[in-house]
C-alpha cells in the first residue's frame, strides 16, 4: 500500500474491528501486529458476549447493549465480506438458580430488563429452559436471557482479516506508520503505559480455559458456578475462565485450569467423558477503570487508543469500532466520558 488513511497498531478484536469500520466508509487501512491476527488474547477459544445485569443503569452498560444489538449485523457482514465464519450466534444464555435470594433477584431483573432493555431481549424465570442440556438446579429454577450470544474469538479474528484482505487493507506483522494512528495494543499496551507515566493505568489478567469435545451447538451459553459453559458451531464447548492477577508464566495453563474442568464437569456432568480438545492461557487487557479506554492517546500525540476490553471486549467490539471511526475519520466524538482515557490516569 502507497499509503493509507488509517494505521491501526494490533490486530485483536479492538483493532481489526476498527479497521474493518474504517475499511467499509472508505478509508484506506493497514494493521500491524508483529504476532498477527489474534495473537493475544483475542485469539482464545471461550467468546462468551455476556450482557451486563439489567440493573444499575449506567453509561458502560447503555453502550454494551447498543453493541450486543449490533452485533448480528456486523458479524454477518464481515462473514460474507472475507468468506469465513465467526462463529456468532445469539443463542441466549442460562443460569441455574442456587437459593431463594438468587430467585428474587433473577425475578427483578426480570422486569427491569423489561424497561432497559428496550424490548430487543427478554430475562425471564422458568423451570425449563431451553437447551438439549442443562445444569442442575437446587431450586428447580432458572434464568434465561435472550440477549447473550457466542462467537468462537479465534475464527471472529479470522473472519475479520480475511475481510480486510479482500477489501485492499495491509495486515503485516511490521512497517512504517502512515495516516492516523490508533493503538489497540492489549495487555502489552496498558503495561507500557503504567510503567512510562509510572502509576497503574491497567495491565495484564490472565485468563485460562479449555476446549472440549462436547457437541450442544444449538443449545445457549450456561453460567454456573462462576464459569462459562459455551457451545460453538463447530460443534466443541469451551469452558473458562479464571481471572489472575498474580501469575508467574501468562501463557501457560496450569493447575487452576485443571480445577475449572473438574468444577464444569461437576456442574454440567454431561461434559464429564468429553475430551479435552485444547488447553489455552493468556492475558486479557484491564484498565484501571474496567471500561474499554477509547479516545485520544495520553502519550502520542496527535494518536489515538482502544485499549481494555477486559472479559467484554468481543461484545463491544462493533460499537467500540463504530464510535473510534466517527472520532479518527469524522472528528465526531461519541465516546462516554467514563472510557476515555482521563478516567484511567
Amino acid at each position: 500500500m502507497a499509503s493509507a488513511d488509517v494505521t491501526i497498531l494490533g490486530a485483536g478484536v479492538f483493532g481489526l474491528s476498527i479497521a474493518w469500520t474504517c475499511q467499509r466508509r472508505g478509508a484506506r487501512v493497514q494493521v500491524i501486529d508483529p504476532g498477527g491476527p489474534g495473537a493475544g488474547a483475542s485469539g482464545g477459544i471461550v467468546g462468551a458476549l455476556a450482557p451486563h445485569v439489567p440493573e444499575n443503569w449506567n453509561d458502560k452498560k447503555a453502550f454494551q447493549l447498543e453493541s450486543l444489538l449490533m452485533a448480528g449485523a456486523f458479524w454477518a457482514e464481515v462473514e460474507a465480506a472475507g468468506g469465513m465464519t465467526s462463529g456468532y450466534g445469539r443463542t441466549g444464555r442460562v443460569q441455574p438458580l442456587l437459593d431463594a435470594r438468587a430467585m428474587a433477584l433473577a425475578r427483578g431483573r426480570q422486569d427491569s430488563a423489561k424497561e432497559l432493555w428496550q424490548g430487543h431481549a427478554t430475562w425471564q424465570v422458568m423451570q425449563t429452559p431451553p437447551g438439549v442440556v442443562t445444569p442442575p438446579s437446587p431450586t428447580g429454577w432458572y434464568a434465561f436471557d435472550t440477549l447473550s450470544a457466542r462467537l468462537h474469538p479465534r475464527q471472529a479474528c479470522q473472519a475479520l482479516n480475511a475481510a480486510l484482505v479482500r477489501g485492499g487493507a495491509e495486515v503485516q506483522r511490521d512497517g512504517a506508520l502512515k495516516g492516523k494512528v490508533i493503538h489497540a495494543t492489549g495487555a502489552a499496551g496498558l503495561i507500557e503505559m503504567s510503567g512510562r507515566l509510572d502509576r497503574s493505568i491497567g495491565n495484564g489478567v490472565k485468563g485460562q480455559a479449555a476446549l472440549l469435545d462436547f457437541d450442544a451447538r444449538d443449545g445457549p451459553q450456561l453460567f454456573v458456578d462462576g464459569l462459562h459453559i459455551v457451545p460453538h458451531g463447530d460443534g466443541t464447548t469451551a469452558i473458562g475462565s479464571t481471572s489472575e492477577r498474580e501469575y508467574d508464566e501468562p501463557d501457560s495453563t496450569d493447575d487452576r485450569l485443571e480445577a475449572l474442568i473438574e468444577t464444569a464437569r461437576t456442574a454440567l456432568p454431561d461434559l464429564s467423558d468429553a475430551a479435552i480438545l485444547e488447553r489455552w492461557a493468556g492475558l486479557r487487557p484491564r484498565s484501571r477503570s474496567r471500561a474499554p479506554m477509547l479516545g485520544e492517546h495520553p502519550l502520542h500525540k496527535g494518536e489515538f487508543i482502544a485499549n481494555g476490553g477486559f472479559k467484554i471486549g468481543f461484545g463491544m467490539a462493533p460499537r467500540v469500532a463504530e464510535v473510534m471511526a466517527d472520532l479518527v475519520l469524522e472528528e465526531v466524538d461519541r465516546i462516554p466520558d467514563g472510557f476515555k482515557p482521563q478516567a484511567s490516569l
